[in-house]
């Protein structure tokens, strides 16, 4: 045991951490023993490329946790990392099935990903009941963490704009990969040392041929899309319209619906028929947007979590929107103040790349 796994105090430029409590000492060797191989198998093709060598992992300190997980800093291989550890319970066979299918499709589409905004996958071991992600380790902790240490509505202009569209940039590539993520929210959103975004936390991200049915769907509901709410067809613009919410954070540094209990955000944002003809409740909420929030903002987060997906944009539209906003602040510092939202015969104007883009698709074809 001692020459295949060990806990070893992790340093941070030459600070040592706090050390590992008893408790947490005790869970991570429990789980430790189903770990100890030289990389246990996962079935799969191209398995060979992502299976972990268990020799080569030391556990540091733990900085998160889940319902189902808890996540530890850690060495892979002389490389910082992000370790995922994941317990199926015993004694619920489904939730362990379920617990099992995220693991593999996590890993099976973390493992393809290739972006500057989205987190980087390392390795992975499964040894049931117990599974192991390993990702590259970002020094900035989540997107949530961040807001929550600023003032409400503090954040600058300027790192807004530069935060969302790292996030934009991300998701446009996720989507351009056939990819839904599905659960999109600052939680799952991790901070570089330079303040770059990287998309995180694939558990229950699925590939668009194989997405559609919200079925016992175990998303968040604060962030979550009307139609997945109600569990029915979804598509792509669910992560559009839980990008609105993420931009709405950025913007006040809150939390949303933050005086409601999940539940009662889910009901707010929905249309809900009590199943008397003549009583029909509507209530279709969103966050308070900031009274003195950017209409070019606020215009694109009414458009992005618009109660009807055709009217959300695609990712390729906000990418184009949001790198024309960055244009005009370069050339003009007050253009936040005198933005106004484009008129339906000037709109191809804001969308100069993405037009471009095209034309040129259609001329190769």
């Amino acid at each position: 045991m001692k020459n295949l796994y060990c806990f070893k105090q992790i340093y941070n430029n030459g600070k040592s951490e706090r050390r590992l409590s008893l408790g947490e000492y005790k869970r991570a060797v429990s789980w430790s023993k189903y770990l100890v191989s030289s990389g246990a198998e996962i079935k799969g093709e191209g398995e060979g490329g992502w299976s972990a060598d268990m020799s080569q992992l030391f556990i540091g300190n733990k900085f998160a946790s889940g319902r189902h997980s808890r996540i530890y800093r850690g060495v892979y291989k002389q490389r910082d990392v992000a370790i995922k550890l994941i317990s199926q319970p015993e004694e619920d066979e489904n939730l362990a099935t379920m617990l099992e299918n995220h693991f593999t499709s996590e890993v099976a589409l973390l493992f393809r990903l290739r972006h500057p905004n989205i987190i980087t996958f390392v390795a992975a071991c499964k040894k049931p009941p117990v599974f192991c992600i390993i990702t590259e380790y970002l020094a900035g902790g989540s997107l949530k963490k961040f807001l929550h240490q600023q003032e409400p509505y503090s954040v600058p202009l300027d790192l807004v704009l530069k935060l969302a569209l790292d996030i934009a940039h991300g998701m446009q590539y996720l989507h351009s990969q056939g990819i839904l993520h599905r659960d999109l929210k600052s939680e799952n959103l991790l901070l570089g040392e330079d303040m770059s975004v990287k998309v995180a936390d694939f558990g229950i991200s699925c590939l668009e041929s194989h997405c559609g049915n919200a079925k016992g769907f175990t998303g968040t509901y604060r962030w979550m899309a009307p139609e997945m709410i109600k569990e029915k067809h979804h598509t792509k613009k669910v992560d559009v319209y839980s990008f609105g919410i993420v931009l709405w954070e950025l913007l006040t540094a809150m939390t949303p619906f933050d005086n409601m209990t999940p539940e009662q955000a889910a009901f707010a944002v929905c249309q809900k028929d009590d199943g008397n003809d003549d009583m029909v409740v509507v209530q279709n909420a969103r966050p308070p947007l900031p009274p003195k929030c950017p209409l070019a903002f606020s215009h694109l987060i009414n458009r992005c979590w618009s109660s009807n997906p055709d009217k959300r944009p695609h990712f390729d539209q906000i990418v184009a929107i949001l790198e024309s906003y960055s244009e005009s602040l370069e050339q003009d510092a007050e253009f936040f103040t005198s933005y106004k939202p484009p008129t339906n015969h000037t709109i191809l104007r804001c969308f100069p790349k993405l037009i471009a883009g095209r034309r040129s698709a259609s001329v190769k074809a």
